[in-house]
């Protein structure tokens, strides 16, 4: 990753904001390192425990990346170190977004400051999309401002298609794009919640409408129809940032063999025979689905490693099945605490990856290969797995279409397709390494970071 300035000009100073997920953070401060890698100063703003439980910054570039900590105001009712969204049970999301906008007046104190120190004032800044007082406070400070956009071209550009005027022309995405009924319903909510003041909807569009442009996670050969459609975004300039890849190698995340649990007990399977299951850290399952989960797992057959997220309020007795454990020990292993996912995708034992389709953990299964058994639960997951499923690379477990539910035969016949079948998963295989090229082609995101960072200096010459 290592590179040179993209130009003979002076090094830029870019203050980058990300939304207080670490599906979101881990991300922007990949583009942090690949921006100092250039020769570039990044001041990373976020809440003192969420920089805290971030990885270590490769030490090449360390000295150019500056952490700034603002503290998360407290609401009432908010948990106490409640600062990214895995900390926050769903039904207090709202309540964290206020907490989060009571984090408006400290960066723009921060940046103030910034812009009075002499040769310290930041040349951009590079808010997520809910940052609409980071993107008011570059406007009064007078320093450019750019939208990141951390998901798939395609997903953004259907999501345009249905909320324009084109839509009413006929010109909707197909009907194999359309969302289930319980999706739509959840989806709803961006347009209606508001008990934080402000809807998710809203917040976006605020945002939008603050900044220079837009930067978003993909590239032209990753989405060579959807990426020529979004070109712009309710008129602000659309520029790929490439899909950011984690090292191959493992890197960040990663942990060497033999260190760590799973990945020993991985070392004692045979290849290829292992399903790794992690459905993320934002969202867990409920109990009841959590069952229906394990026991598909159970009647599939297969080896499993489940990276197992604890439904809240469930104790630990009642997480999983009477007799789960017992019945699947020597071919299954479930582990609540942290899983170093880059070692476990690495690894040669893993033959697929049950995911809920989060873009980080899409693109780092692909990265590494595995065909993907889709299991979305919110937000833009379904939408991803629409458009993996559309790619063949892997199918989705079959969910009831008004509430989302499924069965332990859903699970198993998702799972046997992908993984068991010798059919259907030579087809998924073949065309998961299709996509793996594009994924692994470092010279190809690389290019997108310097053409991003050629966009920066577009609006200073």
């Amino acid at each position: 990753m290592d590179a040179t300035p993209s130009t003979c000009s002076s090094p830029l100073h870019v203050v980058i904001c990300p939304w207080l997920a670490f599906g979101h953070l881990l991300p922007c401060l990949d583009i942090s390192e690949r921006l100092a890698s250039r020769g570039h100063r990044v001041s990373f703003v976020s809440t003192p425990r969420n920089i805290a439980r971030l990885p270590p910054v490769r030490p090449a570039v360390a000295p150019l990346v500056d952490f700034v900590a603002l503290p998360l105001p407290h609401v009432e009712g908010l948990p106490d170190g409640a600062e990214s969204t895995n900390d926050v049970p769903y039904e207090k999301f709202e309540l964290h977004r206020k907490a989060f906008d009571g984090l408006g007046a400290s960066f723009s104190e921060f940046l103030g400051a910034a812009c009075a120190e002499g040769g310290k004032k930041p040349d951009w800044i590079l808010v997520d999309v809910y940052h609409h007082w980071a993107a008011a406070a570059a406007n009064e400070h007078k320093v450019p401002c750019a939208m990141l956009l951390l998901g798939a071209a395609t997903v953004i550009a259907n999501w345009v298609s249905r909320s324009s005027e084109h839509a009413a022309a006929g010109q909707e995405p197909s009907a194999a794009a359309q969302p289930p009924r319980f999706e739509t319903e959840r989806m709803k909510l961006m347009s209606t919640q508001r008990a934080s003041g402000m809807t998710v909807a809203e917040r976006f569009f605020l945002t939008l409408m603050r900044c220079h442009f837009v930067a978003i996670r993909s590239c032209l050969e990753w989405e060579p129809e959807s990426i020529p459609r979004l070109t712009t975004l309710w008129g602000k300039l659309v520029v790929p940032l490439g899909l950011l890849p984690p090292s191959p190698e493992g890197g960040r995340g990663g942990s060497k063999d033999g260190e760590d649990a799973t990945v020993r007990w991985l070392d004692e399977q045979p290849a290829e025979s292992v399903v790794y299951v992690a459905l993320g850290s934002e969202v867990p399952l409920a109990a009841e689905q959590v069952h229906e989960l394990a026991l598909g797992l159970e009647l599939a057959g297969t080896r499993f490693l489940w990276a197992l997220r604890k439904p809240s309020g469930v104790a630990d007795a009642d997480v999983l099945p009477p007799g789960f454990e017992e019945r699947t020990r020597g071919r299954g292993l479930v582990v609540t605490g942290w899983v170093p996912q880059i070692s476990v995708l690495v690894h040669g034992a893993v033959a697929a990856f049950l995911t809920h389709c989060g873009w980080n953990s899409t693109i780092e299964g692909l990265l590494f290969g595995h065909p993907l058994i889709m299991l979305p639960i919110f937000g833009d997951q379904g939408p991803n797995a629409r458009l993996m499923e559309g790619r063949k690379v892997g199918v989705q477990v079959a969910r009831n279409e008004n509430d989302g539910s499924f069965s332990r035969e859903d699970v198993a016949a998702a799972v046997q397709a992908v993984a068991v079948e010798e059919e259907t998963r030579r087809i998924f295989v073949g065309n998961v390494r299709k996509m793996q090229e594009i994924v692994a082609d470092s010279k190809c995101h690389e290019r997108c970071i310097d053409g991003f960072i050629q966009q920066l200096r577009s609006y200073q010459e």
